[in-house]
């Protein structure tokens, strides 16, 4: 398949001769939820966005941020990342011949991600503070220097992620009543609210934070966001105001959800669903168990964000222990069928 620039050109800013980076993102499976369904009473599908390339949503913005980097004469891009946005810029800068820088927060960026970054050749900066002091600080440098900002503050990311809720529209034929998705910086669902617009649907906007980092439904910053969910683990979300507009203007809602409710529905989609997701994404299902979607709702899309190898270290802390055996017949069949 394509990639969105290329299949999507005419609702995206990218005329027909422009440089495109890609690495063929988006066209990802939306898949039935039986045992999600089962459980809810609704006719529940995942949005599986951990199939980009680099395993999270973010390179449907990052494919468009870079390609207008490019087009811009840019020679070296830039973001504050959580993790995800890190290896997808990581990825694209060295897929375009970029040079790229990503600010993580210390000790608190999962190894997969990390481990993406640096394979990709960026230059990665450990800062001694959070998410939301390292955006501040890679702003202040993109403003002294010739380097293209990332972020989702950039409003190509938006253009980009906006394409999922094409796709979504494209497979249900518009037929949706409300989408689940968690909400960290809050550009995706600003996206997503952008791309059912331009479709002319309008589901409602269920946005779902991690309790430890609620600012959103909270009404004010959160100083020091704690969260098992590391993607979303952000005090002072970028796309604050589109966010709730997306919601309140959709009939939706902000909520949130712990970090155990979190870890059950992680460990549900794994075991029930067999989609293995990170942490974060599965704030999206936590927050249909414990919270539902509201009245008069039959259909509903769940986005998780990325894959569950971008945190290994919680997959393994969750799963069940490895079963040790001898190399003998019955030792095996006791271990198998006990």
């Amino acid at each position: 398949m394509p990639g969105i620039i290329e299949r999507y050109r005419e609702r995206l800013p990218f005329a027909a001769g422009d440089p495109v980076v890609s690495l063929q993102e988006g066209s990802t499976p939306l898949v039935l939820a039986e045992r999600l369904s089962e459980e809810t009473g609704l006719e529940v599908w995942l949005k599986l966005e951990g199939a980009n390339p680099t395993g999270s949503f973010k390179d449907r913005g990052m494919t468009c941020a870079v390609s207008a980097a490019v087009r811009e004469g840019a020679r070296a891009v830039i973001c504050a990342s959580t993790g995800n946005t890190a290896a997808s810029a990581a990825a694209y800068s060295a897929k375009a011949g970029l040079r790229g820088a990503v600010i993580v927060p210390e000790g608190k960026i999962a190894t997969g991600k990390l481990a993406q970054a640096l394979m990709h050749g960026a230059r990665v900066v450990a800062l001694r503070g959070n998410f939301d002091e390292a955006l501040k600080l890679v702003r202040e440098v993109v403003s002294r220097h010739p380097i293209s900002l990332v972020n989702s503050v950039n409003d190509y990311r938006i253009e980009g992620q906006k394409t999922a809720a094409f796709e979504i529209v494209e497979a249900l034929a518009g037929e949706l009543q409300a989408l689940c998705i968690p909400v960290g910086n809050a550009g995706n669902i600003t996206a997503y609210w952008k791309g059912f617009r331009e479709a002319g649907v309008e589901p409602r906007m269920l946005g779902f934070q991690a309790a430890g980092a609620a600012p959103l439904v909270h009404g004010r910053p959160v100083e020091h966001p704690e969260t098992i969910a590391s993607a979303i683990r952000i005090g002072n979300p970028a796309r604050w105001e589109e966010a709730m507009d997306a919601m309140t203007s959709s009939g939706g809602a902000v909520k949130a959800v712990s970090d155990a409710e979190i870890l059950a529905a992680y460990r549900f989609l794994a075991a029930n669903e067999g989609v293995f997701c990170e942490p974060a994404s599965a704030a999206s299902v936590a927050g249909l168990l414990v919270h539902g979607v509201g009245e008069d709702v039959h259909r509903v899309v769940c986005v998780l964000t990325g894959h569950g190898l971008k945190d290994p270290q919680t997959a393994l802390e969750q799963a069940g222990a490895v079963v040790a055996c001898d190399p003998e017949l019955g030792a095996i069949e006791r271990a198998v069928l006990e």
